[in-house]
């Protein structure tokens, strides 16, 4: 099987009006990692609120940044069906890849990421920790080294060593597959994917009980 952990930076919270300008992934296939990090080259200048938070500044995509439509490609021909896809907080990049995707692939980009399973990290750590649950609070939970959050390369270094933690503490990740939690307060955040199962998630203070876990809830 096939896993892939990926993160993005964008250049806001609304797929629909903001764009990827980093995508990360970490590819693990037949007991071998492949590294894709790439620049996206948007065409217009970064708010200077995600220069501030991300380190990327327009110089950097505009000489070390790749076309959308190449990352498309890539996207494409990754993103092969039964590939377990992982993140943190999934929801929000699940909406931005598909949103790429379907810029560049209109008639394609729903049955690239319907034939996929999605994990959300984020899901699996309310099950197990208090609040907070940023990926940096879950590093500092497993007891893992930090590294330079908001890039998306090394978030999903972090990603993948938080996943191994999860997987660790109890061996229940199949149970989250294609299930995401979500705040009732704040309801869904982005489309609904048909896809996935989205089941209202409180915050809990201690591991739940396994047969209390959000997807059998």
């Amino acid at each position: 099987m096939k896993i892939i952990f990926f993160d993005t930076e964008t250049t806001g919270l609304d797929f629909k009006e903001s764009r990827i300008i980093e995508l990360a992934m970490l590819i693990v296939e037949d007991g071998k990692i492949e590294e894709y990090d790439e620049f996206i080259n948007v065409g217009f200048d970064l708010p200077s609120k995600i220069t501030e938070v991300t380190g990327i500044t327009d110089e950097m995509l505009i000489t070390e940044g790749i076309s959308e439509a190449t990352v498309a490609e890539d996207l494409k021909n990754y993103l092969t069906p039964d590939t377990l896809m992982i993140a943190h907080n999934c929801q929000f990049d699940l909406t931005f890849v598909y949103g790429l995707l379907k810029r560049h692939y209109p008639h394609d980009a729903e049955d690239i990421v319907s034939n996929l399973n999605w994990i959300d990290t984020v899901t699996v750590l309310k099950d197990r920790k208090e609040f907070p649950h940023k990926l940096i609070d879950a590093v500092k939970y497993y007891g893992i080294e930090e590294v330079n959050f908001h890039r998306a390369i090394d978030d999903t270094k972090a990603l993948y060593d938080v996943t191994i933690a999860l997987k660790n503490e109890r061996d229940d990740l199949a149970e989250y597959i294609n299930v995401f939690g979500y705040n009732p307060k704040w309801g869904v955040r982005g489309p609904k994917f048909p896809f996935i199962e989205y089941k209202r998630q409180y915050f809990n203070k201690r591991i739940v009980e396994p047969d209390d876990i959000l997807p059998k809830k």
